[in-house]
């Protein structure tokens, strides 16, 4: 009783209830921070559920969260229930710097938190760490960075300004699809205002970690939302290949996309429409060049100019598997408008980047004249474009 009283007082730290604080998940914890150079890393069973950690911890009704216009799909759905719990929502008009500051502009003083993926997902967009972080800190606001698309191989966005880092560490942190989970790391560096954030206010005397207690003994007890010590287990196994994988994965990437936008740009492909950050068609290709140090990421997307066509591919390929996931170790595909953004409404699909004609892949590791020759022989099957 002496140890369980004494844990008890040592909270958040002690490893009294595993949905408190558990070694397990406490080690894969301290592998994500080491990753991302934070103070501390706290895991949760999503990545949604780090997320929503974080929201909750930052605003409150009346608040005002400033968000990137792309983002992935349950994050979009997150953000609109919490505009129903009177907490307001406001979309910049993209990833620039520019349009974040004219946002948080017409938000102040009530915008709490500044939110962005690294690389939107689905649209690709490649969002200006540095350039972001600089508008959001001259608005006395965090900036929460989604980096589960980069992952901290192509940029560890903390070095660039950012506060806040969530993963998705069920996508290329784990890497083969066997576990969902997600991670928060807090940067240590943002100094908080107590009266702005109330909720940190008790939490005073640690300063600019006093999130850190507040996540650890408020918000994730009662969210209930603590990652199980046999998922730590899987994460930090998937974990210590991701340099190698997403070096492989990059490469592959690389190659296929260029190899797609060849047949688009040459007219062999009727209709083809690839986007991917290396290529020059990229509005975001010299910032991803500058900030990721060449490489990619692993997500290039496809348009097809119908969602016939679109469907005719998914049920060509061999190799490829048909699955709503990204940053397996295999190459999967997916038609986003059906599957991870099929409860969004029209608007918000095509704010997201979601069209009927798209498709996502997530380059894996295969041998890359496996997959080119796999998408070859998919495009060739395609229907005329006339065909409806």
């Amino acid at each position: 009783m002496r140890v369980q009283r004494s844990r008890l007082r040592s909270l958040p730290t002690g490893s009294l209830d595993s949905r408190v604080a558990n070694p397990t998940v406490a080690a894969f914890e301290r592998t994500v921070n080491q990753l991302e150079g934070g103070a501390a890393t706290v895991a949760y069973a999503s990545g949604m559920g780090a997320l929503t950690a974080a929201f909750m911890t930052l605003v409150q009704a009346g608040d005002v969260i400033v968000a990137a216009s792309a983002l992935y799909g349950g994050t979009v759905e997150l953000l609109f229930l919490l505009d129903r719990l009177g907490v307001e929502v406001r979309f910049a008009k993209s990833s620039a710097p520019d349009d974040f500051a004219a946002a948080l502009e017409e938000a102040a003083p009530r915008a709490k938190v500044a939110y962005v993926e690294t690389i939107e997902n689905p649209r690709l967009d490649v969002a200006d760490i540095e350039g972001i972080a600089r508008v959001a800190h001259g608005h006395a606001v965090p900036l929460l960075i989604d980096n589960t698309v980069a992952t901290p191989c192509l940029v560890r966005s903390i070095g660039l300004g950012a506060d806040l880092v969530v993963h998705s560490t069920s996508k290329y942190i784990n890497g083969f699809s066997d576990s969902i989970g997600g991670t928060l790391t807090v940067s240590g560096r943002f100094t908080w205002d107590f009266e702005r954030y109330p909720a940190l206010a008790k939490f005073s005397r640690f300063g600019k970690l006093a999130i850190l207690p507040s996540l650890r003994s408020d918000v994730s007890p009662a969210l209930g939302a603590a990652m199980a010590p046999q998922t730590a287990f899987y994460m930090q196994i998937g974990v210590e290949t991701l340099d190698l994988r997403m070096d492989r994965i990059c490469s592959n990437a690389l190659r296929l996309a260029a190899h797609l936008d060849e047949l688009a740009s040459s007219g062999e492909v009727p209709e083809l429409q690839v986007r991917y950050p290396d290529l020059s068609s990229h509005g975001g290709h010299e910032l991803a060049k500058r900030q990721f140090k060449d490489r990619y990421g692993g997500i290039l997307t496809l348009r097809l100019g119908s969602r016939k066509r679109a469907f005719a591919m998914l049920d060509s390929l061999d190799l490829v598997s048909i699955v709503s996931n990204i940053g397996d170790a295999r190459t999967l595909a997916v038609h986003p408008a059906t599957t991870i953004a099929a409860h969004l409404d029209r608007a918000a699909q095509l704010a997201s980047g979601v069209y009927d004609d798209l498709v996502c892949v997530s380059v894996g590791i295969e041998d890359c004249e496996d997959l080119i020759a796999d998408f070859d022989q998919a495009l060739d099957k395609l229907p005329a474009e006339s065909e409806e």
